[in-house]
């Protein structure tokens, strides 16, 4: 059997981005079968048992991610054509702090944090953006299993074949998409729940039925709902919440 990265075995575990296993290994916060490991690039057999030490453990707790209700014209990563990027909005003031719960704004929390996802620029509704690098795994890894729930208005006549087509099988850019569940949720707005994020999937789509795409809002993803947020304000991920 082949030894492979530790770093690279982290990742794959959901311990932790790569970036962030490189930094433990340096700091001798990773153990492989009980022993210290603090040489980067150091590798170990698939079979082998890793974990961290309490300090990095604490690292990652410390480390927040933030639910955001993005409003149409934002986009979720760097800036475009002139777009903001949703992270702008992550600001004391626009703070949902329903009830005056959970931790204050710290600037030191916009360090690092990037989006768990994508979210179109014409759509709003529930973005993640984290520090937590399992966490981002967790969301957009290959082979992550968190499904994402929108609502979608649409325009046009859907047929009960393109209905069933829309919950499976379309393909996209020759690649057949996975399984979705696609129902009406009243006369003019249908209800998606996937479980992978192609570029404009959704509207995509939709247009290979015949429907054009006027509206679109992603709601839930895994156990976590949008619910009450307001759009333009976010919040905490609070303790008690979980994706999976």
């Amino acid at each position: 059997m082949e030894k492979v990265r530790i770093s690279k075995l982290m990742s794959e575990r959901g311990l932790c981005s790569r970036r962030e296993a490189d930094d433990y290994i340096a700091r001798g916060w990773v153990r492989v079968d009980g022993q210290v490991v603090s040489e980067l690039g150091a590798r170990a057999l698939p079979s082998q048992t890793i974990t961290l030490e309490r300090a990095a453990q604490a690292r990652q707790v410390a480390r927040v991610t933030i639910l955001l209700h993005k409003p149409v014209g934002y986009v979720s990563g760097q800036a475009e054509d002139g777009h903001a990027p949703a992270a702008t909005l992550i600001r004391r003031e626009t703070q949902w702090r329903q009830g005056r719960g959970g931790p204050a704004f710290e600037p030191a929390h916009l360090r690092g944090l990037a989006p768990a996802g994508r979210l179109d620029i014409d759509s709003t509704g529930l973005l993640v953006l984290t520090q937590n690098g399992a966490i981002a795994r967790q969301l957009i890894g290959e082979d992550s299993s968190i499904d994402k729930e929108y609502l979608v208005r649409v325009q046009g006549r859907l047929t009960a074949e393109g209905l069933a087509l829309l919950n499976h099988g379309l393909s996209l850019d020759g690649r057949a998409l996975k399984p979705a569940r696609v129902a009406w949720q009243n006369q003019d707005q249908l209800r998606f729940v996937l479980r992978e994020g192609r570029k404009r999937q959704i509207r995509r789509m939709c247009e290979l039925v015949g429907l054009k795409v006027v509206g679109l809002k992603r709601v839930r993803i895994g156990r976590v709902m949008l619910g009450e947020l307001p759009q333009g304000q976010w919040r905490y991920l609070r303790p008690d919440e979980r994706f999976a």
